[in-house]
């Protein structure tokens, strides 16, 4: 299966919180490429593998950076393809830095900002699935189906704490 996402993380130590944009990836059976690539440290390599995403098959691009959080940006400077970031809690700041430096591109260099950390890498990976399903059918099918197990997961949730709060007031 040929790869339709492509994460970018400015160090390995990011995988850790990184990984849930792939394990979401993977949920809906979406193939992608993971590379560690510094806007700061090797600006050469991330523009190569920014501007040779689109003829490799890549449609849409994953950035996850802390601290500076250049690398979304310096991505999006470099492609034409959709690049949603995801800022990482790198400093005392707990992400806050990453966050503002994801948010305030300027006109014309557009990133789609998701949370700091797990939950924006996670939302990232499900993001870039509704994003391909527009264009893919069976991308769109399997996007509906998680919405609908996510709906009955949070019914069964509620139909067990119903049933635990009867049996309380018994």
């Amino acid at each position: 299966m040929n790869a339709k996402v492509m994460i970018l993380m400015g160090s390995d130590s990011d995988w850790e919180v990184m990984s849930e944009a792939k394990r979401a990836l993977d949920d809906m059976g979406v193939a992608c490429e993971v590379h560690v690539s510094s806007a700061h440290r090797t600006p050469e390599r991330t523009g190569r593998l920014a501007r040779e995403a689109a003829g490799r098959g890549i449609q849409v691009i994953i950035c996850g950076a802390g601290a500076a959080a250049a690398l979304a940006g310096v991505v999006a400077a470099e492609t034409e393809l959709p690049v949603l970031g995801v800022p990482l809690a790198a400093t005392e700041l707990r992400g806050l830095d990453a966050l503002l430096a994801t948010l305030q591109m300027p006109a014309g260099v557009p990133v789609g900002t998701l949370a700091v950390g797990k939950a924006g890498a996670r939302n990232a990976g499900l993001l870039a699935t509704r994003i391909l399903g527009c264009a893919d059918p069976a991308i769109a099918a399997k996007v509906r189906e998680q919405r609908e197990r996510m709906a009955r997961d949070v019914e069964a949730k509620d139909a067990a704490l119903q049933a635990k709060l009867g049996a309380a007031e018994k």
